[in-house]
């Protein structure tokens, strides 16, 4: 089965570029990838020993973060490369300041792991939540690399609990051990054999809760905001902006709005101010007279709503009221932040811990958004014990980069 998934994997590599001419993401991935042995092989230097994270995207490089910082200070003359599988990882954080080089990881054929694992000659390799590339693990085995799963999440939906895909359960022993999320995570794991693993939780907590310690001014949020009660609609789709956009257009005044939309394309930005029939101004165009009559603010940029998410009262977040997948809810949680959400969500467990304990409100129409956000925005002593909810729920989860940092002590 493997040499099957090898020769599948092989002829994508082929493809690729063929589906590239069609689709601008996957063009960028295409050339990214052509580089990545040339730029190794340029910013490596000889002599320090490498250690190596690799993250699908942004999300998965955001949990890892904390552990390579806390592994830094440990071994503080390693260089540290980092890879990601998507474009939108990668162009955000190709020039972080923390790895030596960032690439894209090659496609997983046996020829590309062999040759990048060769180039990188690592001491220890951590991938991150549920990245699993059976020929870089087999590599990394033949090479006796220490390897390790950060944050790692197993359900019973995975290749590895299937009849098709209990092949790649033998990749799995390239871990020395798992770091795992959660007790689902856990007994899914243990069904499959293994016992080196710890729930250690989402090292994504201690991610956003040094957030809150952070200089998270805006002048221009402050310009904006006027003191007025904000809410927050962060990493928006159309789905989440159909709804949105009803409750906004009829909303009080005293209410100011803050879109972040997940796409910045100018024809997607032109698309939502024309569905707006109240007062909007774009970041890139703004002033501070049209800030202060604005009643709509839309970020058309990236990098700046961790510390937007500081002046919100409420949060929409957005994601799951279609099929893209929840954006980080974590991030406004920090602040002690009421939380708003679509209803698909189910592959998200912090989401459905915390609506459990009433920090955060799952809506799926119109109807129910409306009824949420109305109470959210009317009932000050409501919003407040949410948000507190929410706020507590974060503080009490920290600590699994510790956990972590500490198997190596």
């Amino acid at each position: 089965m493997q040499s099957l998934y090898s020769f599948v994997i092989i002829l994508a590599q082929l493809l690729l570029p063929i589906v590239g001419f069609f689709n601008k993401k996957i063009r960028k991935s295409v050339i990214g990838r052509k580089n990545t042995m040339a730029t190794l092989r340029s910013a490596l230097e000889k002599g320090p020993p490498v250690m190596w994270m690799h993250a699908a995207s942004l999300g998965e490089y955001e949990q890892g973060l904390p552990v390579m910082k806390a592994l830094q200070q440990r071994f503080p003359n390693h260089q540290w490369v980092v890879s990601f599988f998507s474009p939108s990882g990668y162009e955000i954080k190709k020039d972080n300041a923390f790895a030596k080089a960032t690439v894209y990881l090659p496609i997983d054929t046996p020829a590309n792991a062999c040759e990048f694992l060769e180039i990188l000659s690592p001491d220890m390799a951590l991938f991150v939540k549920y990245e699993f590339w059976p020929n870089y693990l087999n590599e990394l085995k033949r090479q006796n690399v220490r390897t390790f799963l950060i944050s790692g999440v197993f359900r019973e939906s995975q290749p590895f609990f299937r009849w098709y895909g209990k092949w790649m359960k033998e990749s799995l022993k390239s871990f020395e051990y798992f770091f795992l999320q959660d007790k689902a995570s856990s007994e899914a794991l243990k069904q499959l054999g293994f016992t080196n693993y710890a729930v250690s939780g989402d090292t994504r907590f201690d991610r956003v809760s040094h957030q809150i310690e952070m200089d998270n001014t805006l002048d221009f949020i402050e310009t904006f905001k006027q003191g007025k009660l904000c809410v927050v609609c962060g990493s928006t789709w159309s789905e989440d902006e159909q709804v949105l956009l009803s409750f906004i257009n009829d909303a009080s005044s005293d209410i100011k709005f803050i879109i972040a939309p997940h796409e910045i394309k100018p024809d997607k930005i032109a698309d939502l101010e024309s569905r707006l029939l109240v007062k909007s101004t774009r970041y890139s165009q703004y002033t501070e007279e049209n800030l202060k009559k604005a009643q709509v603010l839309i970020i058309d940029t990236i990098g700046l709503l961790a510390k937007i998410y500081s002046y919100a009262d409420i949060a929409y977040v957005g994601g799951a009221m279609g099929t893209t997948g929840l954006h980080n809810i974590l991030e406004p949680a920090t602040f002690g932040t009421p939380i708003v959400i679509g209803s698909n969500f189910k592959n998200f467990p912090e989401a459905k811990r915390l609506q459990q304990l009433a920090g955060l409100y799952s809506v799926s129409n119109q109807e129910e958004l409306n009824k949420i956000l109305t109470k959210l925005t009317t009932d000050i002593n409501f919003r407040n014990q949410t948000g507190m909810i929410a706020g507590h729920f974060i503080n009490s989860n920290t600590g699994a980069t510790k956990a972590v940092s500490n198997y190596f002590e």
